[in-house]
Order: C-alpha cells, then sequence, then structure tokens
C-alpha cells in the first residue's frame, strides 16, 4: 500500500540521510498513515479510511460526511 492520505493528499518527501563522514544516501519521510473505520450513516454502512494522523483530527473537527464528501471531490473512491 502507498503511503498517501485519502482526505488531504498527503504523500511520502525525499531527501538524504547524512552520515558522521557526511556521506549522503537517499531517503524517504513518510507521513504518519493510519487505518480507521467511520459509520457513515447517509449510506447506512462502515467506511474504512486510510488517513494521516493530522487528517484523523481534521475528521474529528469537520464531521465523517464532511470528510467523505471532500475526498470523493478529490476523485478518491470511498
Amino acid at each position: 500500500m502507498s503511503a498517501h492520505c485519502m482526505l488531504t493528499g498527503a504523500q511520502p518527501g525525499f531527501g538524504n540521510r547524512i552520515s558522521h563522514s557526511h556521506r549522503r544516501t537517499s531517503r524517504r519521510f513518510d507521513p504518519n498513515i493510519q487505518s480507521k473505520r467511520y459509520w457513515l450513516p447517509s449510506e447506512g454502512r462502515h467506511v474504512r479510511l486510510r488517513l494521516s494522523a493530522r487528517a484523523i483530527k481534521t475528521v474529528d473537527t469537520i464531521g465523517v460526511e464532511a470528510a467523505v464528501a471532500r475526498i470523493r471531490a478529490r476523485g478518491v473512491k470511498v
């Protein structure tokens, strides 16, 4: 599974590891992706969303219905 957030679109960033001798090698900064299950009252079913930790806080603030609407507006299937 790719490390992408369904709500915010957060994806891995890339950079360099720098050793003590200052050699640079490639590294990857992954977002904190969690799989969370929410009850969607309008459809009468549960949905499983892959969200970053920041997006989970956003869902708690705006509600699951608004969050799913934003996800679908981005073109992601729920």
